[in-house]
């Protein structure tokens, strides 16, 4: 189950680190800001895309869109969105709950300097319920990130 992999990866990476549940769906960008109570911007969402033959993981603020011109400046080419059963395929996670934590095998992860904005920020935790409040600079050591400029 993938919320039990980002729980398993936490107690083993981060133990100080505890992944919350809601009631409420934060599936959504909106929905998630309104169930942690924080800005829209400070969710940290997912996004799964394929280069070429290479798909990777790029998490960026909530409401920051992938500006196509600066990824194929950063990676040679645009970024293919995958469709949801690939996500779900690759990552483990459902579309709305998907993450860098818990993976079932590595994906190459980038984050998005829009999160350095933030001292905390809210990325999903393997359902479209849970979460994980989280130091952007901390988050990206916990996953091997890489930092990049690719958003709008």
């Amino acid at each position: 189950m993938s919320l039990e992999s980002a729980k398993s990866f936490f107690a083993a990476k981060a133990p100080e680190i505890t992944v919350l549940e809601t009631q409420a769906s934060s599936a959504t960008v909106a929905l998630a800001a309104e169930a942690h109570d924080v800005a829209p911007d400070q969710i940290a969402k997912t996004i799964a895309v394929r280069v070429g033959e290479t798909v990777m993981l790029v998490v960026a603020a909530g409401t920051r869109r992938l500006d196509n011109k600066k990824f194929k400046t950063q990676f040679g080419t645009k970024p293919r969105m995958l469709a949801s059963e690939e996500v779900v395929a690759l990552t483990s996670h459902p579309v709305g709950g998907v993450c860098p934590f818990g993976l079932p095998s590595p994906i190459p992860v980038y984050c998005d300097i829009s999160l350095k904005d933030f001292e905390e920020v809210v990325p999903a935790a393997g359902a479209t319920n849970a979460a994980v409040r989280i130091a952007p600079q901390r988050m990206a050591e916990l996953v091997d990130a890489i930092w990049v400029d690719v958003c709008q």
